[in-house]
């Protein structure tokens, strides 16, 4: 065959190839079926979701669910184009849903699954997707609240048991500052101080006695207590107990993975790393409660819920899928491995379960929700408001800003951009 020949017959099968692509991610029935698809952010949970839609997909074999995965850094602007634009998929998660829901951008819950439904849901997780009186997707996972989890050979390298982090405060009563500095001469960093939102910021914030948002959803973080709060995370990084705000800035992962390679001992964290942690550290390691502030364990509990598209071209089909999404036996897929805890309540042992058979003690995370629970942020605008706020507190972590100053500073741009979004 001439090469002039190969090179006409190259481009004609490149040409078929992309019709069929395009041809294909335009369909909408699948073999027969209509295809409904899934869009979520974090693709370890795409082997728990696929097993869960298999078993839907036998007992309704004209239903076909296609999941997408759009990486958490841009999966909430994402979102909001293609929600503007009428490309979004049918069913996507979220967990900042209140614009969407005032657009009228998605499905009503309770009139899409009854009522009786609502009774299985974690009331955590309900209490958070409603809306002036309406429900505006199905719970999935709840994070529990967070602890810390702790590398048992630093621990010992520095002389400090396990069961001294359980007592442990920060504040003016200072016992925690201490065994982080008896950790530093043992490793290259002791603590994960720095900003993060759910994990360290919201909970410091409660355990102060201050709030991020108040009763209306204004922000309120700027107060007495939210200087003590911030005041203790940026003086731990400035007494270099803690990784760099340029390190922590440079990914989310930064000091999760700085435990796993054991250069960090201790690691203030929720259950969404857990069962990462599990598989990757390759030391001997424990989960403890995180340290108590000035007015206790404040710890938060977000949950992830799956919204409804109002705008589907097969809102049945989507309907279907949301049923069986929110139902013990489609959710109980997500407990599988120990890799999140089921928002159906009758479903939450199989992650207690899967824990303690592997030798993990979980009840830090669970315990401290036992008392007072701090919101896990939201309301209209959020998304835009919390981007504004987070890149003032990256220059306060930094130590270029004062932080009564960040604060002010943070608060004042957190509620121009809600109100301008």
């Amino acid at each position: 065959m001439k090469a002039s020949t190969r090179a006409v017959l190259g481009i004609a099968l490149a040409a078929v190839l992309l019709v069929a692509a395009a041809l294909w991610l335009g369909r909408t029935t699948d073999g027969g079926g209509t295809v409904v698809r899934l869009r979520i952010w974090d693709e370890s949970f795409v082997p728990a979701y696929r097993a869960s839609l298999d078993a839907f997909e036998r007992a309704d074999p004209d239903v076909r669910v296609r999941i997408t995965v759009v990486p958490w850094a841009n999966y909430q602007q994402k979102l909001r184009l293609d929600v503007a634009g009428g490309t979004a998929d049918d069913l996507f998660w979220t967990n900042l849903y209140e614009d969407y829901a005032d657009a009228g951008r998605l499905m009503d819950i309770g009139r899409a699954l009854g009522p009786e439904a609502v009774r299985t849901w974690d009331p955590a997780a309900v209490a958070q997707y409603t809306r002036d009186g309406t429900l505006w997707a199905v719970p999935q996972f709840v994070d529990g609240g967070t602890a810390i989890y702790y590398n048992r050979d630093l621990l010992a390298a520095a002389g400090v048991a396990p069961a001294e982090l359980s007592g442990l405060r920060w504040g003016p009563d200072d016992t925690f500052r201490p065994v982080l500095r008896r950790l530093a001469a043992a490793a290259p960093w002791a603590y994960n101080a720095g900003n993060d939102f759910q994990s360290l910021e919201l909970p410091y914030l409660g355990s102060a006695g201050g709030r991020f948002q108040d009763a209306s959803g204004a922000f309120a973080f700027d107060s007495p207590a939210g200087v003590t709060a911030f005041g203790y995370l940026v003086g731990l990084i400035a007494d270099r107990l803690a990784p760099s705000a340029a390190d922590t800035a440079t990914t989310s992962d930064f000091a999760k993975n700085a435990f796993l390679h054991g250069k960090l001992a201790l690691f203030q964290s929720g259950t969404f790393n857990l069962a990462q942690i599990a598989k990757g550290a390759h030391f001997p390691w424990g989960v403890a409660p995180m340290p108590a502030g000035p007015a206790g364990r404040v710890s938060t509990n977000n949950s992830i819920g799956v919204a409804g598209n109002a705008a589907s071209r097969h809102p049945e089909a989507t309907r279907r899928v949301l049923a069986w999404l929110g139902s013990a036996e489609g959710n109980a897929y997500l407990a599988a491995d120990g890799a999140t805890i089921p928002a159906v309540v009758a479903d939450q042992h199989l992650y207690r379960d899967f824990w303690t058979r592997a030798g993990v003690d979980v009840s830090p995370f669970l315990e401290v929700l036992a008392g007072r629970r701090t919101e896990p942020g939201g309301g209209p605008g959020f998304p835009a408001a919390l981007e504004a706020v987070t890149a003032v507190l990256a220059e306060m972590f930094q130590g270029r800003i004062p932080v009564p100053e960040a604060l002010s500073r943070a608060q004042a741009a957190g509620r121009a951009a809600a109100a301008g979004s």
